[in-house]
């Protein structure tokens, strides 16, 4: 089948060929300009923009706009996959061929004779599988834990590595003491006037919040989103009362503002 009949076929089976051969078409000599321009490197912002669209999309429960969102995310990958096909390192079959050895090797309950009866002795596995693989036994504990991971999502995977060897709290009231510890030392670097600890002290007790926040079994990075928007819309609402009395943000008094916010907030 020719590029110009896969990019036509309407057999549903065909349709990962069919990106393909429309990738490699708008790369190819007469294509579009701007994706013959692409590099690695220059996509980077796109794959980390259609990634953060495709998770809002889930969590905002908008299934129609998640499988145009995936389908998104899908051409970074394909789009990735051509520039090495082009460089001679590999192509969207490596890709899938590596995902689908990858998968067989760590389920060895499913796809061999092993045994993982729960969810936590399958992470366990693969794990140990994983770090077998990567040669990391000899390395550090938490080596390459989360790498490129927001910061956020990597302390709680940090945390959440670090507490299978038994180095955690014995309950969230020992976390909780240590949020209070944390915050005390803030204060006290505040009193100093020194820049470099409070900046210090005030990462530490962001990361005792995470560790706050894994154990009630909740995602950091959901809490954080959900308060943002909680935020905005308050905002929002304040900004509407505010315009009611006429006034607008730059001519409201700090407690004209605070009224208005807290009008929002009931």
């Amino acid at each position: 089948m020719t590029d110009a009949q896969m990019m036509d076929s309407p057999d549903h089976a065909a349709q990962l060929a069919r990106l393909r051969a429309i990738m490699h078409r708008l790369r190819a000599p007469g294509g579009c300009p701007w994706d013959a321009e692409q590099t690695h490197e220059s996509l980077i912002p796109n794959l980390i923009e259609e990634t953060h669209e495709t998770v809002d999309t889930i969590r905002r429960g908008d299934h129609e706009h998640l499988k145009e969102e995936l389908g998104d995310l899908l051409l970074q990958v394909v789009f990735h996959s051509e520039l090495a096909e082009e460089a001679g390192r590999f192509n969207l079959d490596d890709v899938a061929r590596g995902i689908s050895d990858k998968l067989v090797r760590r389920h060895p309950h499913v796809f061999a004779q092993s045994d993982a009866a729960t969810s936590d002795a399958v992470l366990q596995q693969w794990d140990a599988i994983k770090r077998a693989e990567k040669g990391d036994e000899e390395q550090p504990y938490l080596h390459g834990v989360g790498k490129g991971l927001p910061s956020l999502l990597r302390a709680a995977k940090l945390q959440k590595k670090a507490s299978k060897t038994g180095f955690d709290w014995p309950d969230e009231g020992g976390v909780l003491d240590k949020i209070r510890e944390e915050l005390g030392e803030l204060e006290a670097a505040l009193a100093s006037g020194d820049e470099a600890a409070i900046e210090d002290e005030l990462g530490d007790l962001m990361f005792s919040v995470v560790n706050l926040a894994r154990f009630r079994k909740a995602d950091p990075e959901v809490l954080m989103a959900a308060a943002n928007a909680k935020f905005e819309q308050r905002f929002a609402a304040m900004e509407r009362a505010l315009q009611q009395q006429g006034l607008g943000l730059a001519e409201a008094t700090p407690d004209q503002m605070e009224r208005a916010w807290q009008a929002a907030k009931t």
